[in-house]
């Protein structure tokens, strides 16, 4: 009988609330954050250097928490320099939300923002049929790289993009974290449905050096709160256990025995920690800056 399993991204709402309420129990955004506070004037300094306009392009911008912080960074570097910011994001709810964040924010004066409701490839598509490819003087793909289908050619494309002293960075789940070992052991029994892959710190490090680029990497402490999937009839639980597995009401659908092994692997010390009777997964990411 055919698996019942569907992708989460088949239920785009769905996906969302779950994404939302990952961001919430999660220090997802606040290592990112530390990330960017401490390390990204170093290595910005010299993107701009000798140009009155600097280039960004945002791919898999999100809702634009984590742009505005690496903007507002770019600029403290770049006093009064014109920055042109690019965003490519298939997500229209997402887009609005980055909208309304950047009406509410002050000193964006010498920022032009530009969106484009498009996924990665459609962007690549769309320059590639204008045959004007446009360079930038930053890249950065912030979680994104699980929703393209061909990663390696996704990285070489935004990559061939990139000003001769422009930083390309990636950030992705660590291969050090609780995602690596649950979706070595189970990835093959979520159903992926052709819309998103697995990727790790890991494997992006093959695919960079078999590409013969040159990169550093940071590693991003972090851990997302997952006592309520423990907690039998939780909405919450439940959501994000869907979010865990990228499976649309995985509680519901999954098989008895699939469910056991999947919440069993997620207590185990190689997943999560428990601390004063809560459950943290371990959500590290990895940073990787990559050289023109």
């Amino acid at each position: 009988m055919a698996s019942p399993m569907r992708n989460l991204l088949n239920d785009p709402d769905r996906y969302l609330q779950s994404f939302r309420l990952f961001l919430a129990n999660s220090t997802e955004h606040q290592c990112m954050q530390e990330f960017v506070e401490r390390q990204l004037a170093t290595l910005i300094a010299s993107i701009g250097n000798g140009k009155t306009t600097i280039n960004i392009l945002s791919v898999g911008g999100g809702a634009g928490e984590i742009d505005l912080l690496i903007l507002s960074k770019v600029q403290a570097r770049y006093p009064g320099v014109t920055i042109n910011n690019d965003v490519v994001e298939p997500s229209g709810d997402q887009i609005s939300k980055y909208k309304e964040r950047v009406a509410k924010t002050s000193n964006l004066e010498n920022v032009k923002f530009t969106w484009h409701k498009e996924t990665a490839y459609e962007y690549e598509s769309r320059m590639n049929a204008e045959k004007k490819p446009k360079k930038w003087d930053f890249i950065h793909m912030i979680q994104m790289l699980y929703y393209v289908k061909d990663i390696p050619a996704t990285i070489q494309y935004f990559h061939s993009l990139l000003e001769t002293q422009a930083k390309l960075l990636i950030i992705v789940v660590s291969g050090m974290s609780g995602w690596e070992r649950l979706w070595k052991k189970y990835g093959s029994s979520f159903p992926l449905d052709d819309l998103c892959s697995y990727i790790s710190s890991a494997g992006l490090k093959r695919i960079l050096d078999s590409a013969g680029l040159k990169y550093q990497v940071y590693e991003l402490p972090s851990y997302m709160d997952i006592t309520s999937c423990f907690i039998e009839g939780s909405k919450d639980g439940e959501l994000l256990l869907d979010f865990l597995t990228e499976t649309c009401e995985f509680s519901k659908t999954a098989s008895p025995e699939l469910k056991r092994q999947v919440m069993e692997e997620l207590r185990k010390p190689e997943c999560s920690e428990e601390r004063d009777g809560k459950v943290f997964f371990n959500n590290t990411l990895s940073a990787i800056v990559i050289e023109p």
